[in-house]
């Protein structure tokens, strides 16, 4: 067993609140929201009651779905952690460690898409780092760290969901795992869930940026008063965004697991690589915290700009426990950090799955 637990991925709440949490250098007193586990955005106070957002998040290079497709993730995963405030980024630095058989072509036509998805979205790259290291074979090709800046009260953190809130999830579970593994393993996806389920799987790679659907949810609630907090769904899926999301809240919650949506495509081929889509990484999706009485005002709004959203749940106090309902049986619900998608993934590529 590794020193992580032999986890892959994001690390567990244990070893953050053991390792990570205690050694985070000098304390400032303008940190306004520093390190949490389940918190995408650190805030800091600039004074005259603006703040900066800041996040952090790995860098994607998987040479199977192309050199776009790989940017569009570079890009949007971060953008997704930074519509958590509520509010979309303005800067961003990159830092990229490539594996020393990139070719520059490859390398040029992957920077090109940074440059061009991150122009459409209003975000200025104001540096970084870049070289090539070798035996980097990982799909994670560095970092970025994006910033914004704006009105200190008006931003959102994932930390503040509160006893009774709604919890309100946007399009459906496992976007990202599921399209991924079609546009890597089409052969597999085509023989076993058919041409079409195939072809929607790899559309949906397309859905998941959940700026959107941040954006549009401040424009119809007020941040902080009708709209708690949010989160965004990577490793873990619904259920560990909903779980990551009370712990750094301090609340329990209740989810039926019925009303998580899952649609027809994602089911298919989470079916064939044998993985639970509740639990796997879903980029695109938004978690909402909603003051109960709001959240078909929100659903609504959503609704008319063609984004699907759906009451799952509430956050209740932390003694009442994490729960989930599975038809008419309740049971309490532990995240324990792990994701089925990395295990699938490298499964398939050690079978030579095609």
């Amino acid at each position: 067993m590794s020193a992580f637990e032999d986890n892959t991925g994001k690390v567990s709440v244990s070893t953050f609140k053991d390792i990570l949490l205690p050694n985070c250098g000098h304390e400032r007193q303008e940190v306004l929201t520093g390190p949490s586990f389940g918190v995408d955005t650190s805030v800091i106070a600039l004074g005259n009651g603006k703040a900066m957002a800041v996040s952090s998040d790995p860098l994607t290079l998987i040479s199977s779905i192309g050199m776009e497709a790989s940017a569009w993730l570079s890009v949007q995963l971060t953008v997704n952690d930074m519509a958590t405030t509520g509010m979309a980024p303005q800067y961003a630095q990159f830092v990229l460690n490539l594996p020393s058989t990139l070719s520059l072509a490859s390398f040029r036509e992957y920077w090109e898409h940074i440059h061009r998805l991150c122009k459409t979205l209003g975000i200025a790259i104001t540096g970084g780092h870049t070289g090539q290291i070798e035996g980097q074979n990982s799909t994670i090709s560095g970092a970025a760290t994006m910033f914004l800046t704006g009105p200190e009260t008006d931003m959102i953190t994932s930390d503040h969901a509160r006893p009774g809130d709604v919890i309100v999830v946007t399009k459906e579970a496992a976007l990202t795992a599921t399209a991924i593994l079609a546009m890597c393993y089409p052969e597999t996806v085509k023989n076993g869930c058919g041409t079409e389920v195939y072809r929607e799987a790899c559309e949906n790679f397309y859905r998941t940026s959940s700026l959107q659907d941040a954006l549009l949810a401040t424009e119809v609630l007020t941040p902080n008063v009708e709209l708690s907090a949010m989160h965004d769904v990577t490793e873990g899926g619904l259920l560990g965004a909903i779980s990551e999301m009370a712990i750094a809240s301090g609340c329990g919650f209740l989810v039926n697991t019925d009303l998580l949506p899952v649609g027809p495509a994602v089911c298919e081929v989470a079916r064939i690589f044998e993985i639970d889509p509740h639990l796997c990484v879903g980029a695109g999706a938004m978690i909402m915290a909603v003051k109960e009485g709001e959240e078909q005002r929100l659903i609504n709004h959503l609704t008319a700009h063609n984004i699907d959203a759906t009451v799952v749940g509430k956050f209740q106090h932390p003694e009442e426990g994490c729960r989930i309902l599975e038809g008419d049986r309740g049971k309490s619900f532990t995240f324990d950090g792990r994701d089925p998608y990395w295990e699938a993934f490298f499964r398939a590529f050690n079978q030579g799955l095609k």
